[in-house]
């Protein structure tokens, strides 16, 4: 199959899929009060606002995962193998595809189960910080163990305008910090309406045209099928959203954000593609280890930075346009150094 047809079909079947569930999925949600349940500052910031239901990311779960799966087999029916293609050997590049998408399912059931406990069993903290956290470790160390063995157990990552780089033991390390931080820095982008779907679109479509300079076309298609089914979420979450993606939905795109960078052998692109999970990130622990050090100073209003801006009067709106601006910035600039630093 060609490569702009399999792009295509990936990135707009997703987007009809998601698109079309939330007609059908977002009633049923409300019926069966799956609400965000919204803590008392949450409510003095958007005054009497209803809230919208929760869980909304179950719709681009099953849109990506539908394209993905219906893509990759058309492109099998037809002769081809999109998901061996590229400069890796075939087990490698499956290994690091399929591994990544297992991993993202596995932090969407995470996600999951935080909001079935928020909404089903009204408990505001969901899961506690100790749960969710071992959780997550447990995916990243499987996650990390399967990209070891399908490297043949010589780790090593692409640099821009240096090459490939042999990692050692350093792996590990640099790994988990990478696959953790990603994971918790876009589920932080979820707390204004449209911030993660439409930044998460813009990212994993630099990813793709990325994708596509390096002939990765299995990484290409699965990045396609993630812009598009956060497109078609964004028509359901923007501004009044009347669905919220939820923890269900963050963990699953940071799950795979993070697998598509490793496919493409370089997730230190994630720090100008996705520039604005790195800001809202480093936002938080700024502000968290300054107001630790200081005993009870902000240097912020809030964290993330977008509550900053919320608190400081800008409307979600604004918050959204500017956030996604800087994001679609910092994709631009990744693509020109993956083009000029191969």
């Amino acid at each position: 199959m060609n490569s702009y047809v399999a792009l295509s079909m990936a990135a707009a079947a997703s987007f009809v899929v998601t698109w079309a569930l939330g007609y059908a999925l977002i009633p049923w949600l409300n019926r069966l009060k799956f609400g965000q349940v919204i803590s008392l500052s949450d409510a003095v910031r958007h005054g009497s606002k209803k809230a919208a239901p929760a869980m909304g990311g179950i719709m681009f779960i099953a849109g990506i995962l539908a394209s993905v799966a219906v893509t990759l087999a058309t492109d099998r029916i037809m002769g081809g193998d999109i998901s061996a293609s590229g400069s890796l050997l075939p087990s490698e590049a499956r290994s690091k595809l399929f591994g990544g998408i297992l991993a993202a399912v596995a932090l969407g059931l995470i996600g999951f189960a935080d909001d079935y406990i928020k909404t089903v069993l009204k408990r505001n903290l969901g899961l506690t910080e100790k749960q969710k956290s071992a959780a997550v470790a447990m995916v990243c160390i499987a996650f990390l163990t399967s990209l070891y063995l399908s490297m043949g157990r010589t780790p090593y990552t692409f640099i821009p305008f240096v090459g490939n780089v042999e990692l050692g033991m350093f792996f590990w390390p640099f790994g988990f910090c990478v696959i953790y931080a990603a994971i918790y820095a876009v589920n932080l982008t979820d707390g204004t309406e449209g911030l993660c779907s439409g930044v998460t679109a813009a990212a994993a479509s630099a990813l793709s045209v990325i994708a596509v300079m390096k002939d990765t076309l299995g990484a290409g298609v699965v990045s396609a099928a993630v812009a598009g089914g956060c497109a078609g979420f964004l028509v359901w979450n923007r501004y009044p959203a009347k669905v919220l993606m939820g923890g269900t939905g963050s963990m699953f795109l940071g799950g795979m954000i993070v697998a598509v960078s490793f496919a493409l052998n370089c997730p230190l692109l994630l720090f100008l593609t996705g520039i604005t999970y790195v800001i809202e990130g480093m936002s938080y622990v700024i502000h968290i280890a300054y107001y630790s050090l200081t005993q009870g100073k902000r240097i912020f209003k809030a964290a993330p930075l977008h509550r900053h801006f919320e608190m400081s009067g800008w409307k979600e709106k604004k918050i959204t346009a500017v956030l996604t601006t800087i994001d679609i910035i910092g994709c631009a600039a990744g693509i020109l150094i993956m083009y000029y630093g191969k």
